[in-house]
């Protein structure tokens, strides 16, 4: 019986879904060997969330090794998940969006401020950055859970679940599927579906993400705390977030090795797209619908057109 239909067939043994954030060529030693040690401590199942252009230079080239890596993690059962485009704002938002992700420590928060188009750009962007690399993600999550009306709406086209801070979702059904559409076009020529009328994602049960990076002073001093705590909830799943930077933490690491020590044995590591019940043969038909693509100009980026071949 598959993890899913555990899930699913309401079998009692809890669940412990683990992301490793932040996976870029600047971090992929660290996050190797953090793969590494969750695998030692139990989680034979991890999400990893990867950077599809940090510092707009494109994964695959800078570092094939990494690449490689991500490959093998998939097949021994990871899920690879598309973690925004850059990490960061490209410029600089304003308004009240801007506020409120600062209110919530949302630094990283790096589609507040951008419109339609500018979000459908850079999601899409990176999603074929990551399937030109080999890497193509199953599912998006976006740094520091920051969403928007806009890029709701954008997963919807290519996605098969994304994560957000108290739940992970399964998108909607394509209303297109099957026909050969771009980006925002039915058959017959018909108007996009708007917001109005596409299809409600799937809301999954409550599971909130427990991370040690704290914002701020004081959110640093208590993180390792509040995630000892969170690990304590009666819940039928419990998410943590590791950093790359968790590993320079000692800290960090040792709340880690305590959650993990008392969770591990009575909990079944699955992954985000696990957790959202989508079987691995309908991710892959979904990412491979047609579709055409906004151009993507970033170094390194060879000049990759909508034309140009996925």
């Amino acid at each position: 019986m598959t993890t899913v239909s555990r899930i699913h067939r309401g079998v009692a043994r809890p669940t412990i879904a683990v992301a490793l954030h932040g996976i870029e060529p600047a971090t992929f030693e660290r996050c190797a060997v953090i793969r590494d040690w969750l695998e030692d401590h139990g989680v034979d199942r991890v999400t990893l969330l990867v950077i599809p252009a940090r510092d707009l230079h494109p994964v695959g080239e800078r570092s094939p090794e990494m690449v490689e890596w991500l490959c093998e993690r998939r097949r021994a059962g990871d899920s690879i998940a598309q973690h925004g485009f850059q990490h960061v704002r490209p410029h600089s938002s304003g308004g009240a969006r801007r506020l409120l992700a600062r209110a919530h420590g949302q630094r990283d928060g790096e589609f507040v401020g951008l419109d339609d188009e500018e979000t459908r750009r850079a999601v899409h962007a990176g999603w074929r950055l990551l399937k030109l690399a080999g890497i193509e993600p199953d599912g998006f999550v976006a740094p520091a859970y920051a969403y928007t009306p806009a890029l709701r709406q954008a997963l919807s086209l290519r996605f098969s679940w994304w994560a957000g801070l108290l739940r992970v979702h399964r998108a909607p059904p394509r209303l297109d599927a099957g026909v050969g559409v771009g980006v925002g076009e039915r058959s017959g020529g018909a108007p996009p579906v708007s917001s109005e009328t596409a299809p409600e994602p799937t809301v999954g049960s409550l599971a909130p993400a427990w991370s040690l990076a704290g914002t701020g002073p004081l959110g640093r001093v208590f993180s390792p705390a509040l995630v000892r705590a969170g690990s304590l909830l009666p819940t039928s799943t419990l998410r943590l977030d590791v950093q790359p930077a968790d590993l320079q933490l000692a800290r960090h690491m040792l709340a880690l090795e305590w959650v993990l020590a008392r969770s591990s044995p009575q909990r079944t590591a699955v992954t985000y797209r696990e957790l959202a019940g989508v079987t691995a043969l309908a991710g892959r038909a979904r990412r491979e619908l047609p579709q055409s693509l906004p151009a993507v100009n970033i170094a390194g980026s060879n000049d990759l057109t909508a034309d140009s071949a996925a």
